[in-house]
């Protein structure tokens, strides 16, 4: 049967192939089921224009969206095709497209914010109402959020008993093999030229060229992800457990904006990790893996939270919230941004973020305490800021990990749990490396005194040719001080 299909003209009704955070061929279940159909494909992405509440990517996760569209045009140019890449209303180009080359179908992947999925199923609808089939399918997740329910068919608000039950599931499905061929639609030629990628759209900078280093890093695509999951397996699964919270060394996978973009799927990350562990080719604990399944269970949980919340990345999940009457401080504000709190550890990260695209996991847990805690701004400018700057900026892991450290949010760190940089800094980059890696200026103090550096002796600033307020900004704020502000307020806030 497949094999007669496949013998089909390439003037047979086509099936139109929707990529959207599955930027990849293989694990792409959407483009897997167009190809088994036997019909030929046109492979399409829109740049949706943003409208309430849904959130395209913008700044350094644009860079990366651009980059693993280029890296997927490729991939299919290989195969004999293209991307045809849009701009505009997805509803009104998706319908065009669909009718002009006379599609059969539609397919795409899922997607899980509320903005997106009344997106989806109004083109569903109007798709259908015209007699063409539509098919979604799962490439994103391990487990869907409506998969994941407690005993009273509600969504879990608390990681730890939701992730048992997704743990009791099993092991998920096993990754689908990238396609051997594909069968592609010809486009007219005027057509061909009106459906191609938009100008003005390449966020690669020139000049200046503010992706530099981001762009030194690390491949974007399908191929950098596999490159970057073997070397995870290889050389940093180990001690993951033990290592994953130090800031100065490169413990943690580093796959986040490969997953953002669906440059690789979760499932063939747990399917890797689980077939080396079998084979006995992983030098990894029990520990290592099991915490690091952890990890990719709270991507989940994240997802399992937006899937339920109207607004994530706007309105706190605990509603008693909306009377925290937080801090209005411009100055303040661009000071976090900028990497000059006068807090070493703060300061390195939000520098490592602003020229790399990317943050580690402790240290933004670290910068959003600080930035809701320490100066009570509210935790929304911090996520708005990191949409902008990061380049796995995630509609879900965004916002939900701000809630959390905000102490807005489900499973949330409680508002009084209030990080003591100075004491993360030295408990988390003990010898400093980290921070004088991104606060050069920094390099020549003493390990012992460079997370405090408002301590150093006359005689230590001046060997290390530093005058404070000069070339380091005294503290913004007090540690106590700030700390017993933050209580005050919260508890004010409490009994409002």
């Amino acid at each position: 049967m497949q094999g007669a299909a496949m013998k089909n003209s390439s003037s047979a009704a086509p099936i139109i192939v929707w990529f959207r955070s599955d930027l990849r061929l293989s694990d792409n279940p959407a483009l897997h089921a167009a190809t088994e159909a036997g019909s030929p494909v046109v492979c399409l992405y829109v740049h949706e224009k943003p409208q309430h509440d849904l959130r395209p990517p913008q700044g350094a996760a644009l860079w990366w969206q651009h980059g693993s569209l280029a890296n997927l045009n490729q991939s299919l140019k290989k195969h004999g095709g293209c991307l045809h890449a849009l701009a505009g209303h997805a509803g009104e180009i998706v319908e065009a497209l669909a009718e002009t080359v006379g599609a059969r179908g539609v397919y795409w992947n899922r997607r899980y914010d509320p903005a997106g999925r009344d997106v989806d199923t109004r083109i569903k609808t109007r798709l259908r109402e015209r007699g063409r089939v539509v098919e979604s399918f799962n490439a994103s997740l391990l487990h869907e959020p409506w998969t994941i329910l407690n005993r009273a068919g509600s969504p879990f608000r608390v990681f730890t008993p939701y992730w048992a039950e997704g743990l009791r599931q099993g092991d998920p499905e096993s990754p689908l093999p990238g396609p051997k061929k594909i069968q592609f639609a010809s486009l007219p030629g005027p057509l061909a030229e009106r459906f191609r990628y938009p100008a003005g759209l390449d966020p690669d900078p020139q000049d200046p060229d503010w992706a530099a280093t981001m762009r030194e890093l690390r491949p974007r695509g399908e191929e950098g992800a596999q490159q970057r999951l073997e070397a995870f397996l290889d050389e940093g699964l180990n001690g993951y457990a033990d290592n994953r919270d130090r800031l100065d060394r490169q413990a943690t996978s580093r796959l986040s904006p490969y997953l953002r973009f669906g440059n690789i799927s979760v499932r063939q990350i747990w399917h890797a990790m689980v077939a080396r562990q079998h084979a006995g080719a992983l030098k990894a604990m029990n520990r290592d893996i099991e915490k690091f399944k952890s990890e990719l269970g709270w991507r989940e949980f994240s997802y399992s939270l937006l899937y339920h919340a109207p607004a994530l990345h706007r309105q706190n999940i605990q509603p008693s919230f909306d009377a925290m009457p937080w801090r209005r401080d411009k100055a303040a504000l661009q000071a976090w941004q900028r990497g000059r709190t006068g807090y070493p550890v703060v300061d390195a990260a939000m520098r490592e973020l602003w020229a790399t695209g990317s943050m580690h996991n402790r240290a933004r847990m670290i910068v959003g305490s600080f930035l809701v805690k320490h100066l009570l701004i509210d935790w929304r400018e911090g996520e708005s800021w990191f949409w902008n700057t990061l380049v796995d900026a995630d509609p879900a892991n965004n916002p939900a990990s701000w809630q959390w450290v905000a102490g807005t949010g489900a499973n949330a760190a409680p508002y009084f749990r209030i990080l003591n940089p100075i004491l993360q800094g030295e408990k988390f980059d003990p010898d400093g490396a980290y921070v004088k890696r991104w606060l050069p200026e920094l390099a020549k103090l003493p390990g012992g005194v460079v997370h405090h550096p408002w301590t150093a002796s006359a005689v230590e600033l001046h060997d290390a040719g530093i005058s404070l307020g000069d070339d380091y900004p005294h503290p913004i704020v007090d540690h106590d001080a700030a700390r017993k502000r933050a209580l005050a307020t919260w508890k004010s806030m409490r009994g409002s």
